[in-house]
């Protein structure tokens, strides 16, 4: 009897363990950048590309991902918003002679990804 109640808890942890994994929020997306774009040193061509972010405190870590590549990293922040987004939006502004990506709106979030790097690391 002893040997089967030691059985149980394991196998009961190890079914919750992807149900706890599910009910993360997902930070990825994919979105697509109309026109190319400076992040940091990094210049992105216009394409689709995955963008991940990681908590690192008050900051956020973005990676910018092609064909399963990390090709740019930047610092950034979640903004909240009044309501979601319609749609997905890329946001550029001048810096110097470049378009800069200063944020990203996604479809379906209240929170707007904010650049917040002059330097992001590059890859």
């Amino acid at each position: 009897m002893f040997a089967k109640s030691t059985l149980v808890f394991p196998l009961a942890l190890a079914l919750l363990v992807p149900l706890g994994a599910a009910a993360r929020p997902r930070n990825e997306r994919n979105v697509v950048i109309p026109a190319d774009v400076q992040v940091g040193s990094t210049l992105l061509k216009a394409g689709t590309y995955q963008v991940e972010w990681q908590d690192n405190g008050p900051s956020l870590r973005v990676s910018f991902m092609e064909n399963g590549k990390t090709v740019a990293t930047a610092e950034g922040k979640m903004v909240e918003r009044d309501r979601p987004w319609d749609n997905d939006e890329v946001v550029t502004g001048p810096e110097g002679k470049d378009q800069m990506l200063k944020e990203i709106n996604f479809h379906g979030l209240k929170e707007t990804l904010v650049i917040t790097s002059d330097h992001p690391s590059t890859n």
